[in-house]
């Protein structure tokens, strides 16, 4: 029997590109942090005639990262093997620290390779992967500090009524408006699409966090409360999660860079759910193994963000419940790429008729957004 021709394929280019894309409105705000813009990374893969695309969500500095650290290391590397290739990025970038952007850059790099593998092979990246699923069920996420009720009720209750049945929202940077927000968040998508709020650390400790956590479920039905306090705090979030209302998940993990943060918040029971994110996390290689830890600690998954991405890992994730379809990163993907899906009744379905995650860059539009 003869080879395959994708046989020996050998990675022969990496390319990084970055973008920053306005934000709809002037600004957007949530408990900790304002922002303006969404920073973009782009990377592209070149081996065997064929070219993987990959993207996430931050600074344009990453993108030296890649083409002056990881593209060296991914010379001549198997095209075939994204696992070896993740290896040879994490010695690379032991001097620039295993965190932060240089855990954004090998995620980005990664999710390039592998979205490569699968065009090699002629197959959508889902059916590359060990896919456990057909759809992923998402929620909508925005609801950022900085809108108006009204803004809050149109985009909250615009996803309620195209099927979501799970939205959030952001709190506790003013924690005096909180109480008219939720309500006008629960009035606009009904009692029948479950409610959840992220103060994104903003609270100053678990005992303000438990307070407004009763007020939540109490008076709101709230049924998640993300990263109340920061995620740094580990003894604080298990604090809070042993003592919140019945019925309402503490969720944190959006910072997990490497294995070890994941285990940290698992073995410490510090989370309901913990989530993880493939730009962050160390791409869909490390995306797959926090898979292993939540089975192992028997804890559920919810992914965080790239969701034109997450329509295809998320497929391969045994203990997903769910990723976040949010606001932002979903515009910036229909900005910049052809083949973004859109949500239906709340699910994120993969186009498997297209190899790989099925995405091509618009150049000509993106060049707009060049930083």
């Amino acid at each position: 029997m003869s080879a395959p021709a994708t046989a020996g394929a050998r990675v022969t280019g990496v390319r990084a590109s970055a973008y920053e894309i306005p934000t709809a409105t002037p600004h957007e705000s949530d408990g900790t942090l304002v922002w303006d813009s969404t920073g973009v990374l782009v990377v592209e893969v070149d081996g065997g005639g064929e070219t993987g695309l990959g993207y996430g969500y931050c600074h344009a500095a990453a993108a030296q990262i890649v083409e002056t650290t990881l593209a060296g290391a991914l010379e001549d590397a198997d095209a075939l093997a994204p696992g070896a290739a993740w290896a040879r990025m994490q010695v690379a970038v032991r001097q620039l620290g295993q965190q932060g952007l240089a855990a954004m850059a090998v995620s980005t790099v990664d999710v390039a390779l592998w979205d490569l593998k699968a065009k090699l092979l002629g197959v959508a990246l889902c059916d590359l992967l060990p896919r456990v699923r057909e759809a992923v069920p998402a929620y909508g996420s925005g609801g950022f500090t900085s809108y108006s009720d009204g803004e809050l009720r149109e985009q909250l209750g615009g996803w309620a009524a195209e099927g979501f049945r799970s939205v959030k929202m952001k709190v506790g940077r003013d924690p005096a408006v909180d109480p008219a927000r939720v309500a006008a968040a629960r009035a606009a998508v009904g009692e029948e699409v479950e409610l959840m709020v992220d103060a994104n650390g903003a609270y100053r400790g678990p005992a303000q966090a438990l307070a407004w956590a009763q007020r939540f479920a109490a008076e709101w039905a709230v049924t998640w409360l993300e990263e109340p306090v920061s995620s740094r705090d580990v003894a604080g979030l298990r604090d809070v999660r042993l003592r919140a209302p019945g019925g309402m998940a503490i969720a944190a993990g959006e910072y997990v860079w490497t294995l070890a943060d994941a285990a940290q918040l698992l073995d410490a029971e510090a989370v309901d759910v913990l989530q993880a994110d493939v730009s962050r996390c160390g791409g869909i290689t490390n995306l797959l193994r926090v898979d292993g830890l939540c089975a192992a600690a028997e804890r559920p998954l919810s992914g965080h963000c790239v969701p034109a991405i997450m329509a295809h890992a998320g497929c391969a994730l045994q203990t997903l419940i769910h990723t976040e379809y949010f606001f932002d990163h979903a515009r910036a993907e229909h900005l910049l790429f052809d083949g973004v899906g859109t949500p239906v009744g709340g699910l994120l379905r993969p186009d498997r008729s297209r190899p790989g995650l099925g995405l091509e860059l618009k150049r000509a539009d993106a060049e707009r957004w060049a930083a």
